[in-house]
């Protein structure tokens, strides 16, 4: 019988966010599972717009085969802003990936040999987890509490795994969690990371999302020894069918990420880049994104109230400053999965936390809500949905 796949794919398991949503073909289903920026948060018209002023001027550059490091303008559009954020330093490089997933999946590309290790925030990103995973790579999770990595059992871990190549993290608003690394921890991070010679790939796709709180300083900002690599993304500032996102770090490892970008696609959507670099030149970005910082601080407290109102008290949820997701944890001894298997069926969906785990095998008490993508009718609905399947559940 014919072997139809690769050893680096056959164990690879469909994602289980994406299983999810096939409940939500269903319009009576309300779905807190997604992970999509609100719909009203694109700006359609001037989309639209940039759209046509590129077509009529310049479709040949639009149309055409172009560099795979990226459209010239939005390159330097983006180094001087990360220059400004103290994010760009001498000898550095950015180029424009099909959004920051590519970049995460270079990064391990280029680095990676199949047996390696990568250390990851535990739970972190299915999407990252999965992209590593067909590496061959094993995945070390780390601890995590509401200021992010533990310092102390990434230390273990890292010491433990001597071919540990770098260190993945979501450090603002994290997915799924929501929480927020705390300047101590990061700095502390840091340190490890110098000490026993890793990278650290910097996953930054909600920083700009930021309503609450005070902004803390990026990995890329505090490193003084180019062992950051800062993956960047315009899919939840801008709208994530575009595919921009862009890799940012020392000249010599970017580079060698553009041969790897090579191998799998000539170049990011050159009509996407030029209609990005237009609309961060042309439109006030910033008021754009306290346009966005308003509607998800809306939703997400309209949401956190919700939960606070419907669903029994012994679950407990992360109080994120900013992105697009709530942590809600159950009590130890109840099946999470069977909980949320159990609202599905009451037309409620949510994604269980063990999607999140490095380990495929390890029980999460946890789940993931999306605030972003439901209307506010949705949320009001569906955590009251919520909170009655809860109470029968959680007795």
């Amino acid at each position: 019988m014919l072997k139809p796949f690769s050893d680096k794919v056959a164990s690879l398991a469909p994602s289980a966010i994406r299983e999810i949503l096939k409940f939500t073909a269903d319009p009576e289903v309300i779905s807190f599972a997604a992970g999509n920026p609100a719909p009203e948060a694109f700006p359609v018209e001037i989309i639209s717009r940039l759209s046509a002023e590129i077509l009529e001027k310049e479709p040949v550059n639009a149309l055409q085969y172009s560099v795979t490091e990226g459209y010239m303008p939005l390159r330097r559009w983006l180094e001087e802003d990360l220059r400004s954020k103290d994010m760009f330093a001498e000898g550095d490089m950015v180029i424009v990936t099909a959004g920051a997933q590519q970049a995460i999946e270079t990064t391990a590309k280029i680095l990676c040999n199949e047996g390696d290790v990568i250390l990851c925030e535990d739970p972190s990103f299915i999407g990252s987890l999965n992209a590593f995973r067909s590496y061959g790579v094993k995945l070390a999770g780390v601890p995590t509490d509401e200021d992010g990595m533990l310092p102390e059992r990434l230390e273990d871990i890292l010491r433990k795994n001597p071919s540990a190549k770098f260190i993945y993290t979501i450090p603002n608003f994290q997915n799924p969690t929501g929480n927020t690394t705390s300047l101590e921890r990061r700095k502390a991070i840091l340190e490890l990371a110098k000490k026993y010679s890793v990278y650290i790939l910097e996953d930054n796709p909600y920083g700009d999302l930021r309503f609450a709180g005070e902004a803390v300083p990026s990995y890329k900002e505090l490193d003084g020894d180019g062992i950051v690599l800062y993956a960047g993304t315009f899919s939840k500032t801008l709208a994530p069918g575009l595919r921009v996102g862009y890799l940012c770090g020392g000249s010599e490892i970017v580079g060698k990420a553009v041969v790897g970008l090579q191998t799998s696609t000539v170049h990011t959507n050159i009509w996407a880049q030029m209609l990005t670099h237009r609309f961060v030149t042309t439109v006030d970005f910033g008021e754009h994104l306290k346009r966005l910082q308003g509607i998800y601080r809306a939703k997400c407290k309209r949401m956190l109230d919700n939960l606070h109102e419907f669903m029994p008290e012994c679950i407990t949820y992360s109080n994120p400053e900013g992105g697009l997701f709530i942590w809600a944890t159950v009590p130890e001894g109840y099946d999470m999965n069977a909980f949320c298997t159990a609202a599905v069926h009451k037309k409620v969906a949510v994604v269980p936390g063990n999607a999140f785990l490095a380990d495929e095998n390890a029980v999460s008490h946890s789940f993931r809500l999306n605030f972003s993508t439901p209307t506010d009718e949705q949320i009001d609905r569906g955590t009251e949905i919520l909170g009655e399947c809860a109470r029968e559940f959680f007795k």
